[in-house]
């Protein structure tokens, strides 16, 4: 049994030991206390009204820029460990929303209440410490009305750790609760939280998206020019030479033109959310295939100026990857769009005739692929391929699916 019951001992002493060795625990501790620096400016003013700080903290909490400092703060000393990361539980933004300015409020009273506690804790627990000390010694206590009647004895020296132990469970218990209510109160918000899930399926959209370009197209392209290469200056033949440099000319130039779209998306992801493009603008694609040739016959129904955010913006790039593979595989052949807003759901459809096997090379590449991981990402479904001698690519898209 006695193996047994001195780890047990030692484990459960370290339990108690660690959070006084974390730097956060003294930070919280900072942070509970910096309130009472306002307490006592006020306490010169009036001494006895001291609840009218906690009156104050009503309108004060109203102001949006008052939850963006109280949210810095807190990140910077509460939860030092989650500062500048996107995910963190504690909101560094201005209120947007009244139900923002209603949590700032109930923040900075309960801020002011646990910061009294704390208080009254880093003060009246020393002085006690100190008072059992001295009246073991037989001195006077320096507070009569606690330890005054206490006649002096040695073993108080004994009590005197009860109230550094009892300081040191405040100062954990108190920072693990005013973190607790910093994450409630001052936690992102709803449309917060929606903000920052598009921010990140935005990234991770993209970033999947250049992965694709850059295997399917680059790679590609790099891998035929060093096949033809090799193939020519082992033939010996200059006709051979010459059609396997016409090759990696053409090959080259379809690469240079996959890398611009590469980097243009690069360009594209340091942009905030709000100032991509949406469906609302698909016009600029229309008129840019029309440019490239193909004749792009257009249906464009309903508010596409409404839609929201995310099936927007992921509709126009769903568009945009659709006339790019019929530009790429077909050329410039007729192309016939619609786009249809039907009560919950946008209808997408791009069409154009099969051109012989030119049209079928698209059916494995990154384009059409992508089209079908943008459609599932927001909970609709995305069909591509052959129907009736056409190429035809059809996408159905809740309009609420990513909530």
């Amino acid at each position: 049994m006695l193996h047994f019951h001195r780890p047990l001992t030692s484990f459960r002493a370290l339990t108690f030991i660690r959070p006084l060795v974390r730097p956060v625990t003294y930070t919280r501790w900072l942070h509970l206390c910096i309130p009472m620096a306002f307490v006592a400016i006020w306490m010169f003013i009036d001494m006895e009204r001291l609840y009218i700080v906690l009156l104050l903290a009503v309108p004060i909490g109203l102001v949006p820029a008052v939850r963006l400092e109280e949210g810095i703060q807190a990140q910077l000393l509460l939860t030092p460990q989650e500062r500048g990361k996107p995910d963190a539980s504690i909101a560094v933004a201005p209120a947007t929303t009244w139900q923002d300015r209603g949590r700032t409020v109930l923040w900075l009273e309960a801020r002011l209440l646990l910061s009294g506690v704390a208080t009254i804790a880093s003060v009246w627990l020393p002085m006690i410490t100190i008072d059992l000390i001295s009246r073991a010694s037989g001195g006077a206590p320096t507070d009569p009305t606690v330890l005054g009647g206490w006649e002096p004895h040695w073993w108080y020296a004994l009590l005197a750790v009860i109230p550094v132990v009892v300081l040191f469970a405040c100062l954990v218990v108190l920072g693990e609760l005013v973190t607790h209510l910093a994450r409630r109160l001052l936690g992102p918000s709803p449309s917060e939280r929606l903000t920052a899930l598009e921010e990140r399926t935005e990234q991770l959209l993209e970033r999947n998206r250049i992965a694709r370009e850059i295997h399917d197209s680059i790679g590609h392209a790099l891998t035929v020019a060093v096949v033809q290469a090799g193939a020519a200056r082992a033939a010996g033949d200059p006709e051979f030479t010459e059609r396997a440099l016409a090759a990696i000319e053409e090959t080259g130039r379809a690469a240079l033109d996959d890398l611009e779209r590469v980097l243009l998306v690069l360009r594209e992801t340091g942009q905030p959310v709000s100032q991509r493009p949406t469906l609302d603008e698909s016009d600029r694609l229309l008129e840019s295939a029309r440019a490239s040739g193909a004749k792009v016959e257009a249906e464009l129904t309903g508010a596409l100026e409404l839609l929201p955010g995310p099936v927007s913006r992921e509709g126009y790039r769903i568009l945009q990857e659709a006339l790019t593979n019929v530009l790429r595989h077909s050329g410039p052949v007729p192309v016939r769009v619609r786009i249809a807003v039907m009560g919950q759901r946008l209808e997408m459809d791009v069409t154009n005739p099969l051109t012989g096997g030119r049209a079928s090379t698209g059916q494995g590449g990154s384009g059409l692929r992508g089209i079908r991981e943008r459609a599932a990402l927001l909970g609709g479904k995305a069909r591509t391929g052959a129907y009736e001698g056409e190429w035809r690519v059809r996408v159905r898209l809740p309009l609420n699916g990513l909530r």
